[in-house]
């Protein structure tokens, strides 16, 4: 607002007429908030707060009062500058007594400690959670009466350290990619043993430059990246229920097994290695149609067929999704 105005009255004064006397209008004030003169108001307050010169020079305490509350919005402690000079302006504050200075210092200890008493909260409510989804953990891979008899003998330190410690260690062993380390390694060798990649599954596993649609020119590092669609909260989500999804393979597959703690951990690597070989299988078939994938030319009849394939798409799509 006052910028804008400071602006205008020094582009007004720029643009006046050549009658019009510029050295009287300095001489006299004039408020660059209000545009008011002092012959408008003789009985206003005025203030020079900044080096500023020329019309820019005096303005009314109220405006520039108005002008300030409007910049520190609300508060008063934050510095104000000059928007032309930016000359910072020297405001004082009347002594209130020691009672306000207490309560003015409390109140800004409070809004100055409110962030990191809140990060604690956070901190704290994220720690607590962790206690107890580690406390349940134990007790769905043990066993309820083997779980509660064990977190009841050991040390209170181990369990506030250790129990934590289970969901950090389940995320950390979701971010392992040992599905790609394992792709990388059957795409290199897997030819190399002539009974292994017969098999069908395994017959694809490596594509040769001549084979594909890519330039015989090309090389390994010309073929696509391996993909994958990951995201934070799929990885939170598949760590976190990893010790349930253990339990039930676990007791699908190890029925047999009397030891629940056995059962659920020959559960967790079934469903490792079978979630493994799937992930493997679909980003290899993935990586398969990138190779073998083809830009037409640019002719009517591929423009037609490729409409077409659209259109089978679209209504294949609404029919299975009416």
């Amino acid at each position: 607002m006052s910028l804008d105005a400071g602006q205008t009255s020094q582009n007004g004064s720029e643009n006046e007429p050549k009658g019009m006397s510029v050295s009287s209008k300095e001489s006299g004030r004039y408020c660059w908030v209000c545009f008011a003169t002092e012959e408008e108001d003789r009985e206003a307050a005025w203030v020079q707060p900044c080096n500023c010169r020329g019309t820019t020079k005096w303005v009314h305490q109220s405006c520039l009062q108005r002008w300030v509350d409007e910049k520190q919005k609300g508060g008063n402690m934050g510095k104000v500058t000059c928007p032309q000079c930016q000359t910072e302006y020297i405001i004082v504050f009347p002594n209130m007594g020691v009672l306000v200075l207490m309560l003015d210092t409390v109140d800004s200890f409070i809004y100055k400690g409110c962030p990191f008493m809140a990060a604690g909260i956070v901190v704290g409510a994220v720690y607590w959670c962790a206690v107890t989804y580690g406390a349940i953990t134990v007790m769905q891979v043990i066993g309820q009466k083997e779980g509660l008899a064990i977190m009841e003998q050991a040390d209170p330190l181990i369990l506030l350290i250790g129990l934590p410690a289970i969901p950090v260690a389940l995320l950390l062993g979701k971010l392992i990619r040992w599905e790609d380390a394992l792709l990388n390694f059957m795409r290199k060798n897997i030819n190399k043993i002539p009974v292994i990649r017969s098999i069908p599954p395994f017959s694809g596993f490596r594509i040769d430059i001549g084979t594909s649609t890519r330039p015989e020119s090309s090389t390994e590092n010309d073929m696509p990246p391996i993909g994958s669609h990951t995201s934070a909260t799929r990885v939170l989500c598949g760590a976190l229920l990893m010790p349930t999804i253990s339990t039930f393979f676990g007791k699908f597959f190890f029925d047999s097994v009397k030891s629940n703690f056995h059962r659920t951990v020959l559960g967790g690597l079934a469903f490792i290695a079978i979630k493994g070989c799937l992930k493997i299988y679909h980003k290899q078939q993935n990586y398969i149609r990138q190779c073998q994938r083809k830009i037409l030319d640019y002719t009517e009849s591929n423009i037609s067929m490729y409409v077409r394939h659209h259109r089978r798409e679209a209504n294949r799509n609404t029919a299975e999704n009416p």
